[in-house]
């Protein structure tokens, strides 16, 4: 089966080949015969109920430095293609939010990874918290009455932007600091939206385990551990990967969110875990492919491709109205 696919994701000259999950998805599907095609969100319009993209046809292959070649744009409209991977990086704005609407009129016609509904609908840090039983102690607001009266309970914690990106805007509190009070000022200046505040777990300091699920499945983990003197994991930032075996708390974490996830259509999706607890589901553009390809011997991007064409077999098979 051979599919025409559309990949919405930042420029190509941009990625890391040695780290970006897109890539190898890309890799992947040439691998199996799909013809590619790369567009930027920017490159999306609405025109009378039609959605419409300046895509370029796309081959890519693993050189450093001639990792791809684009060739002339052409103006088609997207309900021509059988699937539209949705890969662009974060921030969450209303941009992004604006692009799920404009893909919500060719889904599931043409099957767009993830569901452009559920990705608007499920921003990483609020998914999550219709599983309580699985995170940490935590306190989503703008009232900063609550937020001392969680802090005098929990002493120690970790603040951070409700839809940041990339551990962009992540703080420490320890019981001893001072800077509480500027620091949500600060927040107010940057943000019109509520903070998270979680109690902080000293568990990261072992690591900040990136679980990937394939339509509900995990498919491996990779351990994201922190420098000295550093809260954040985040591998951009400077953490570093580490092989990760999933544990019988983890399976259990997967196997509580799996079937929502499978349910809404999120079929490649990073989860977070600190310890014992998840902090984070990862819908817009979960990344770790490699790091666990390197790890486990594996290749992720083949189970999600098995999934994908799974998925757009059962829809190519739905009469159309």
């Amino acid at each position: 089966m051979s599919l025409a696919v559309a990949i919405q994701m930042d420029p190509m000259d941009s990625i890391n080949i040695n780290a970006d999950s897109t890539f190898v998805l890309a890799l992947e599907a040439q691998r199996r015969g799909h013809a590619l095609f790369h567009y930027l969100p920017t490159d999306l319009a609405l025109k009378n109920g039609r959605v419409m993209a300046w895509i370029r046809p796309l081959q890519v292959r693993r050189e450093l430095g001639n990792h791809f070649t684009l060739d002339e744009p052409q103006l088609v409209d997207l309900a021509t293609m059988d699937v539209v991977l949705m890969r662009q990086d974060p921030p969450f704005d209303m941009a992004y939010i604006t692009a799920t609407h404009l893909l919500e009129h060719i889904h599931p016609a043409t099957l767009v990874v993830n569901d452009p509904v559920h990705v608007r609908n499920a921003p990483e840090k609020l998914l999550v918290t219709h599983f309580p039983g699985l995170m940490p102690p935590t306190l989503i607001t703008t009232d900063r009455r609550q937020i001392m009266e969680f802090r005098k309970e929990f002493k120690d914690l970790v603040i951070k932007p409700l839809f940041g990106n990339g551990g962009a805007g992540v703080f420490h509190v320890k019981p001893d600091d001072e800077n509480l009070n500027s620091l949500l000022e600060m927040f107010t200046q940057l943000y019109r939206e509520p903070v998270m505040v979680q109690q902080y777990l000293p568990a990261v300091r072992q690591g900040d385990k990136r679980i990937i699920l394939v339509d509900g499945k995990p498919a491996g983990a990779v351990n994201r551990v922190p420098q000295a003197g550093e809260a954040r994991s985040n591998l951009h930032v400077g953490g570093t990967a580490m092989k990760a075996e999933l544990t019988a708390r983890d399976r259990e974490i997967c196997d509580a969110i799996g079937p929502t996830l499978r349910a809404r259509g999120l079929v490649f999706v990073g989860i977070d875990v600190i310890g014992t607890y998840l902090t984070e589901i990862n819908v817009t553009s979960p990344t770790g492919i490699q790091e666990i390809n390197r790890f486990d011997d594996v290749r992720v991007e083949a189970q999600i491709w098995d999934a994908i064409e799974l998925r757009r077999a059962a829809t190519a098979q739905v009469p159309t109205a």
